[in-house]
């Protein structure tokens, strides 16, 4: 597998070990110390704290590496807001899906007004660079409010149950969010969800419609665009 030097430089272990360690943490309900103990019994020693630095580093370089290679997205998003509480205090969780499932973007805030609305739409706006055929939400207020302002032209649907794509997207967030003991703070959240979401959703392609050799055939794929993003130099 061809390597970057700049973004492996001055690390011991090659770049297999690096990015499978990665892979493991994002894609499974795993501890740091869950992947170290299945490391070694590959035969790799390594200790957790390597493992959490390792997907501090470059869970978030994957994930925008994937999402870039990837084709464009579908034209329809959900969207839906699911609160976490962080030390005490009460944070929203923003969320936004395509009509496959595929995570387009989260963005962990404080509140869940049309200021907060206005800024999740403008963060994706920013991160896909198109504008979709129709959005979904619940029948929140600020969205309506957000959208007037931001994506005037875009059909909005509102109507109850036809959000249950992005509501279902939640359900993985809550598993890490309690094999992690929740999130130590805002930062943390906002880090490790943003990766996580679209490396997750990569490898967990919609499969109920598929017949066996079409969802092999489709894994092979995800998991060949994997190995581009994880290899390819960083100026990529």
């Amino acid at each position: 597998m061809r390597t970057s030097v700049s973004l492996y430089r001055r690390h011991r272990f090659p770049a297999e070990i690096i990015s499978h360690c990665v892979w493991l943490y994002f894609r499974f309900a795993l501890s740091f110390r869950d992947v170290e103990e299945l490391m070694s019994s590959r035969g790799v020693r390594l200790s957790h704290e390597t493992v959490r630095e390792w997907c501090f580093k470059f869970g978030q370089t994957y994930a925008n590496r994937l999402r870039h290679k990837s084709p464009r997205p579908g034209d329809r998003w959900h969207l839906d807001e699911v609160f976490l509480k962080i030390n005490g205090r009460l944070y929203y969780l923003w969320r936004a899906v395509d009509q496959d499932g595929d995570v387009l973007d989260i963005l962990v805030q404080r509140r869940r007004d049309k200021k907060a609305a206005k800024k999740f739409f403008r963060k994706l706006l920013k991160g896909l660079r198109y504008v979709p055929r129709v959005i979904i939400t619940d029948r929140l207020k600020s969205y309506n409010a957000a959208k007037a302002e931001v994506l005037p032209s875009v059909e909005h649907r509102q109507q109850k149950y036809q959000n249950n794509r992005a509501e279902n997207s939640h359900q993985s967030t809550r598993l890490r969010e309690r094999v992690m003991r929740r999130f130590k703070s805002v930062g943390h959240a906002q880090r490790f969800l943003s990766a996580f979401g679209i490396i997750m959703s990569h490898f967990r392609p919609g499969r109920l419609l598929c017949t066996a050799g079409d969802y092999r055939e489709m894994m092979r794929r995800r998991f060949d665009a994997w190995t581009v993003a994880v290899s390819a130099p960083e100026s990529a």
